[in-house]
This record gives structure tokens, sequence and C-alpha cells, in this order.
């Protein structure tokens, strides 16, 4: 924008003539740009105790849902600023709010819980949030996005079961290191993913206080997953609130969404990820629910209507279905072995993560239940699933409660529900290209790029404290070869691999468009002192005076890449020479394109008050462009027509024109 001018008229007036002179000192010009949005605050009626605050994923990358405890049923909130904007810790006048909602708590858990969705966050911005009410405000967390596409890392944690080796300290302890661990080694991270079985008992709040403790938990989205000792009662849906959830009785376990269970299945797209989460616990139409057949048709479902939004497919659920340790022979998930994978491969999902075992398991690419190249080789770094190829990983403790020990194939067959050997390497299942276990916690990273997904575990700990299980004798041994070898230090890799996505037969071809230059949207007026002299008025049939001229020309740039629509407009005060006056509504115009550019239009031409109307003295448009118009720059002009009241005294008159721009 240019700096403030006057656009002023003088007129010296004769028996016979009149002088007018057009001045331009002080143009005067704003922009308005698009705001946000904020909700009413709530004042709290009561003091409430906030607790348990957890930052979770949201249905995009541009969202985010909170979640909390309430000890008092109060009117509360999210606000939300961006951390620049803070001022000595204190949120800005102008913070942005959410409106939570929330219920009772079920009586074993007492109090309520509150939830509230941010949406409309920008990329790579800092922010900060509290929750509660004015004057009963939590503390402050922060967390920043990142850009909203592209590559990223995100983090897939298995099985804490806060309190499964019976001292919640050392679990919680455990878990705390693990995060912070993951989190330091890894600072962009975007998400945390959830294997499930956050506590070993469903509606002990003292686990979930120690689950919830970690304050990576309020900086880092966290995508919750359901497991076998979360879902018996409601503690997990109080706790844990998540996008495009379907609480259908299908997806609950007993087919009865009731205060003793939890449940649902939910999905969300994150850049080039679709994240479907399910409820694993209801896998049997014999429980009450609606079984695994409900969870193929929702999986279904969702592809069908989003799959194509995003590159890759994942599946996030607790009960593995290829593992090593005690519950690779479990019934149940032998049942879910027969039913899942053949609707997987043909629905196209890239990556299934799952929990439960306690142990670390990397499938062999996986087509219909069968191992879908036979020349794979155990451990291979580098996988080319052909179409309906699946990998499915199966992570270890992080928290180091509680680990199982690998166990033995059988005779019983390797494709299917079977667990027989595998021929490449005889001591592992067949479904299995790396299984390890070595009583040290450790958590998966995943690398999401254009064109591969890169799978590593990670130790987060070693043998030494904190290492629940170990420092209990939970276990006998610690350490790989079953504690022969000595404990691999913190970060060192237990496995990694890049799983290429299948092209087909014919050749994809990618191309990556960078993040435009936002560009900017401008005006200056052309001419030294931007004086506009229209000479001296010339008398008319004794009638009125009349004076002509043009204004400097303004020089319009956009070259921003939204295309916003763009317009400048000028109104103009009354004409004064001391304490003489005429209204300014005796200028009139014709605006102009001088040089096109920029998708400029000419606004319309504007007759002189004198002959009717308001003239300039309103606001008249000199210019505009539409959404989408070209970038560039036009020059915008106009050609004036000043009538002046026979009555008016002679003298040297001038007035402001005000310019106004306006863009989106």
């Amino acid at each position: 924008m240019s700096s403030p001018t006057a656009f002023t008229a003088g007129r010296r007036r004769t028996r016979y003539r009149a002088a007018v002179i057009l001045t331009a000192a002080a143009l005067v010009g704003c922009v308005s740009v698009g705001s946000g949005f904020a909700a009413p605050s709530a004042s709290a009626a009561e003091t409430a105790n906030l607790t348990g605050v957890v930052l979770g994923v949201g249905a995009n990358e541009s969202q985010r849902i909170v979640s909390w405890y309430s000890s008092a049923d109060t009117s509360q909130q999210i606000q939300l600023a961006p951390t620049a904007s803070l001022v000595a810790g204190a949120f800005p006048a102008g913070a942005t709010t959410f409106a939570a909602i929330g219920a009772a708590n079920i009586a074993t858990s007492g109090g309520f819980n509150r939830h509230a969705t941010i949406s409309g966050l920008s990329e790579n911005t800092a922010y900060s949030y509290r929750v509660g009410s004015e004057g009963n405000w939590s503390s402050a967390y922060a967390f920043k996005t990142q850009s909203f596409d592209g590559d990223y890392d995100f983090l897939f944690l298995g099985d804490p079961q806060i309190g499964s080796s019976g001292n919640v300290a050392k679990d919680g302890a455990g878990w705390a290191d693990t995060l912070a661990v993951a989190t330091a080694a890894n600072p962009n991270a975007e998400l945390l993913v959830s294997g499930g079985d956050q506590v070993e008992t469903a509606n002990t709040e003292a686990q979930w206080d120690s689950f919830l403790a970690p304050d990576q938990l309020r900086q880092v989205p966290f995508a919750a997953t359901i497991g076998n000792h979360d879902v018996g009662g409601k503690a997990y849906e109080q706790h844990l609130a998540t996008p495009n959830t379907d609480r259908s009785a299908a997806y609950y376990s007993n087919g009865q969404p009731t205060s003793n269970t939890s449940g649902g299945d939910y999905w969300y797209i994150y850049k080039d990820v679709l994240f479907i989460d399910l409820n694993s616990n209801s896998y049997s139409t014999a429980q009450g629910g609606g079984g695994d057949a409900a969870h193929i048709g929702y999986v279904t479902d969702v592809v069908n209507q989003h799959q194509a939004e995003a590159k890759y497919t994942v599946l996030v659920y607790h009960h593995a279905i290829y593992s090593p340790a005690d519950h690779a022979k479990d019934s149940d998930n032998k049942v879910r072995r027969t039913d899942y994978p053949t609707a997987f491969s043909n629905l196209g999902v890239d990556l299934v993560l799952q929990g439960h075992d306690h142990s670390y398991s990397r499938s062999y690419e996986i087509k219909n239940g069968a191992k879908a190249n036979p020349d794979e080789q155990p451990g291979q770094d580098d996988v080319y699933p052909g179409p309906g190829g699946v990998i499915y990983v199966t992570a270890n403790s992080s928290s180091g409660s509680k680990y199982y020990d690998i166990t033995a194939p059988d005779s019983s067959g390797t494709s299917g529900a079977g667990n027989g050997a595998d021929p490449l390497n005889p001591s592992s299942y067949w479904y299995n290209s790396v299984e390890n276990q070595e009583h040290v916690r450790s958590y998966v990273k995943v690398s999401v790029a254009a064109d591969q997904l890169t799978v590593q575990t990670v130790r987060s700990g070693t043998c030494a404290v904190p290492n629940a299980a170990v420092e209990l004798g939970k276990v006998p041994w610690c350490g790989p070869d079953n504690g022969a070898t000595a404990a691999q230090p913190v970060g060192s890799i237990v496995d990694s691999v890049a799983i290429h996505p299948n092209h087909g037969n014919g050749e994809d071809i990618q191309v990556t468009v960078p993040t435009a230059a936002p560009g900017e949207f401008g005006w200056t007026i052309d001419g030294g002192n931007r004086l506009v002299d229209l000479g001296t008025a010339v008398e008319k049939n004794g009638q009125y005076f009349e004076a002509n001229g043009s204004i400097n020309p303004i020089t319009v740039t956009d070259t921003r890449h939204t295309q916003s629509p763009w317009s400048i407009s000028a109104s103009v005060g009354d004409f004064r020479d001391g304490t003489a006056t005429f209204s300014g509504k005796n200028l009139g115009w014709t605006p102009k394109v001088v040089t096109p550019g920029a998708g400029a239009n000419a606004g319309l031409a504007i007759q002189s008050g004198y002959d009717g109307g308001t003239g300039l003295s309103v606001s008249r448009g000199l210019g505009s462009a539409d959404q989408g118009h070209e970038r560039g720059t036009a020059k915008l002009g106009a050609d004036l027509d000043l009538k002046i009241p026979g009555s008016v005294d002679k003298g040297s008159y001038r007035a402001t024109l005000t310019l106004t721009a306006l863009s989106s």
C-alpha cells in the first residue's frame, strides 16, 4: 500500500472565469483480510479441577481434539492462540475459543469429561492452548503444526499397559522414558499412534493418571487405539476422544455401548495416509457385536469414500494376527487371521500396525492370507509388495511393564490360520520375516515418503532402569540372543524395512509442486507531488463552471498465488477554501484501465452530481478483479468531470479523494 496521500481541488473564481486545482496530498487506503472465528467464553459457576489433558489427533492436519477431566460440571472450552502472540505467558484478548462438550463420568472415574475440536489451524505455526473457563484455566500447553503436505514421520507405540507389572510407578517411568527418548530422537515426528492397552485395568484412574502424565501427550497429537485391557469400562472413551468415530453397537465387543464397555471404529487422514482404527475386541458375533464382518464393512466403506484422497492406507488395531509370542496361537487371533487378510489385500491396504503380543515382529508380504513372494528373504530390508501385498507389524512393549517370549512353530500349516514354520527360517512362524524379543523397551518409527514407507523399530531402553519387568524379576534374562549378548544402546535399530508401493503394469508419473511464494497485493500513485491540477474552470451558459482532467494513475500489483479478488474505490469530501465550501457530489469520473494486467476491470462512469445524484461523494469503484484472475500489474486511471454551481464564491478550493483497496 502507498503512503497516505490527499486528493485536493482548488477553485479561483472571477466574474467570468474560475480556476480549479486538484492536488494529491493524502490518499488513504486499507486492506481487509478475512479473520478467524471465536466462540463466546464461558464463565465457571464454580472452580473445577482440570486434569488428564491430552492432545488428540483430528480428522486432518488442520485439526486437533483435546480431551480432559473436570471435577465440576461447568461450561468449558479450549482457548487457542499463536504462541508468538502471548505476552509474558498471557493469552491475547483475541484468542480463539472452541466450546467443549462432555458428560458425567461413571462412578469409578468420578467427575466429568470434556473434549473439544480445534479446527482451522495454519501450517508451520506454534500454538499455545489451555482448557477450562474464565477465571478457571488449566496450565498452558503448546504444540507446533508442520507443513500440511509432503514427507513426515510418525511413531507407533506398543502396549504401555500401565500397572501390568504390579508397580504403576515403575511402569509409568518406563512409558515416560520411551516418549522422552522417541520424541528427542525424532523432534519433528508428527503423530503418536497407539497399539492399545494403555492401562492394565480399564477403569483404574491411578493407572490412567500415570499413562497421561508425560507432557508429550499434550504436545504431539495422540491417536488412541483400544486394547483388551481398555475395553472393560468407560474410561477409555472418557479420556480419549477420536475423530470420525462410529460408535454403533456393532463396533462394541458385547454389542452394547453401555457403561461397562468402550468401543467404536474411527478414521482420519493425515497428509498422504488414510488411517483406519478398529476395535478388534469385537471379533465374534457370538459376543453380541458385529464381529470381524462389521469391521470389514467399515474399512470397505471408508476406503471406497476416502482412499483416493491419500497415497497409503494404514490400519491400526490391537490384536496382532501375525505375531511371534504368547498370543500367536490364540483361537480368537486365528479367527481374525482367517477373516481379515483377503479383505485387506483386496482393499489395497499397505501397512497394518498391531499390539497385544508384547514382542516385535514384521511379516513377510502377505496376500490373501499367504506369503505372496516365496523368494522374499527373512529380514529383507527392501520389499516391493505387488497388488494386494500387505505388511503387518507388531510392536513390543513401550513401557517395559510386560514382555512375552517368542513361541515355537508347530505343524498346523503355512498359510491361513496355521502356525507352521518358515521354510527359510524354521525357528520362526511362516508369516514372519523378523521376530525379536530382548526384554527391552522399543518403539516403531514410520517414515512416510512420496514412494515408500520406511518402518524402523528402535530401542528406547536397555536392561537398566526403568524397565519394570526386568527390575521386578518378571523375566529371567535381558538382551539379544536370550540374554547371551549385551544389551544394545538406546537408539539402536532392531529392524528396518523400506516398503515400496506397487505401480502396476504401467508407469506412474509423479511431480512435486512446492509451496508457492505468497506474493503480495499493493498499489501506488504515479506522479511526483500527487497534485491533480484541473486549471481554471470555464463558465458554461452563465449557470455553472466546469473543469476537466485526470487523476494520477494508480498502479496495482497482485502476485498472490491465491488469485483472490481485489477492488479499489474512492470517494471525495467537500471542496473548501477557508470557510467557503461546495459539495463533493459535483465531481464525477469515468474510470479506465490505462495498462491491462492483474485481471483489472474499470469501474462504472459516475456523472457529476450537478446533473443529479451523489457523484463521488459516496464510494465508487475505480477498478476491480475477480477470483481466479491473472497475476501481474495494472494501471488504473479516471477522467474527471467537475461541475461547480454558479452560486459558489470565487476562490481556490481543495478536496480530499480517499482511495480504499479491498482484497481477500
